[in-house]
């Protein structure tokens, strides 16, 4: 049995999307109850040298819809990476998910093996199709869910693997 590049990743990615905005919604309603200043925990980082909660949320967002529009070959949306508030990311998620449902199987499957290439600075990486999905771009996804989520936990909003998990 195989599984499709569009299964392994599209719905996937979604999912894990709209798990995120889950935890975003309990984190809006955990800054009105405790009357909190938002930007303590927009700008909140684990560690020093690690990027704050909003940055995790857009990289998520980034990576998702970079994956499937390379995938498919077509062109990635530009975010301004500007958002200040929970419902402005609120609002990134959604249109993060809004862009990969619109992609079919047929725009991802038979990507397995397709040049990926990507560039950080002057550094290119090369990637098979699946290599890219599977060894880069799906971790990374889960990674900065992940840390947003940590951070957050950290700062006593409650939420749990359940809402990480949702129900994909």
């Amino acid at each position: 049995m195989t599984i499709s590049m569009y299964q392994a990743s599209a719905p996937r990615l979604i999912s894990s999307m709209r798990n995120l905005s889950t935890i975003l919604d309990k984190t809006q309603i955990y800054i009105d109850v405790k009357k909190i200043d938002p930007a303590a925990l927009l700008q909140f980082r684990l560690f020093p040298d690690m990027l704050n909660f909003t940055r995790q949320v857009q990289i998520a967002s980034d990576t998702a819809k970079g994956v499937v529009a390379r995938l498919a070959g077509v062109d990635i949306p530009a975010y301004e990476d500007n958002e200040t508030s929970v419902a402005e990311l609120q609002a990134r998620i959604a249109k993060t998910i809004a862009f990969i449902e619109t992609f079919t199987p047929a725009q991802l499957d038979g990507t397995e093996d397709k040049a990926i290439v990507t560039k950080r600075g002057d550094k290119e990486t090369h990637y098979t199709g699946m290599q890219f999905l599977l060894g880069h771009a799906i971790p990374n996804v889960y990674f900065h869910v992940s840390i947003a989520f940590a951070i957050l936990r950290h700062n006593g909003v409650e939420i749990g693997k359940r809402d990480y998990l949702g129900n994909p």
